[in-house]
C-alpha cells in the first residue's frame, strides 16, 4: 500500500481527506458516546487551513484509504489525527501509517497523541506500538480523552511503559 504526502490544495485530495475524516470521526463519536468531536464540526475550508503535515495511504487502485496529520512542536511531534475510511477498517491501514511515520519521518523524536478513552481500537493501536498511556483528561463535559506519548529514542516497535503486548 503506497504511502505519500497529501497536498490539500488539490481539491480531489482535500475532498477525500474531508470525507474520510468525517466518516471516521462519526464512528469514533459512536464508540465514545460523544458527538462534539471538533473535527466533526470543521468545514473543508477550516480543515485545509490547519497548519498540519498530511500523509496518506492509498489502495492499489489509487483511492485514499486513510491519512495521518501532525504538527511539529519544538523537537516533538503531536499527531493531530489518524483516520481510516470505515470501509477499510481492520485492514492494517492505521498501523501502516503510524509505523511509517515513526520509522521514516520522526525516528528518535518524542511523539504525542490523544484519542477518546473509550475508543478501544485506537487505545490498543497506540499501546501496541509502544506509546505509554498518560493521564486521562476531560476537555468537555461527557468526554474523556486518553493521552499517549513515545519517548525520544524509542524505536518504532519498541514497547514503552503501558504497552499491552510488547512490554
Amino acid at each position: 500500500m503506497p504511502i505519500r504526502p497529501l497536498d490539500l490544495t488539490d481539491d480531489a485530495i482535500a475532498d477525500a481527506v474531508y470525507r474520510i475524516g468525517r466518516a471516521a470521526y462519526a464512528v469514533e463519536a459512536q464508540l465514545i458516546g460523544f458527538d462534539g468531536i471538533p473535527a466533526l464540526g470543521e468545514s473543508l475550508t477550516e480543515m485545509r487551513a490547519r497548519p498540519l503535515h498530511w500523509l496518506g495511504a492509498f489502495s492499489g487502485d489509487g483511492s485514499l484509504d486513510g491519512f495521518l496529520a501532525w504538527e511539529v512542536e519544538g523537537e516533538g511531534i503531536c499527531i493531530d489525527r489518524l483516520c481510516v475510511d470505515p470501509g477499510r477498517f481492520r485492514r492494517g491501514v492505521a498501523s501502516l501509517l503510524l509505523r511509517h511515520v515513526l520509522a521514516e519521518l520522526f525516528p528518535g523524536r518524542p511523539v504525542e497523541v490523544t484519542t477518546g478513552a473509550a475508543n478501544a481500537p485506537a487505545v490498543t493501536l497506540y499501546e501496541r506500538l509502544g506509546f505509554a498511556r498518560g493521564p486521562d483528561f476531560s476537555p468537555a463535559p461527557g468526554l474523556t480523552m486518553a493521552s499517549f506519548a513515545r519517548a525520544a529514542g524509542c524505536g518504532p516497535w519498541e514497547g514503552g511503559r503501558g504497552s499491552s503486548d510488547l512490554g
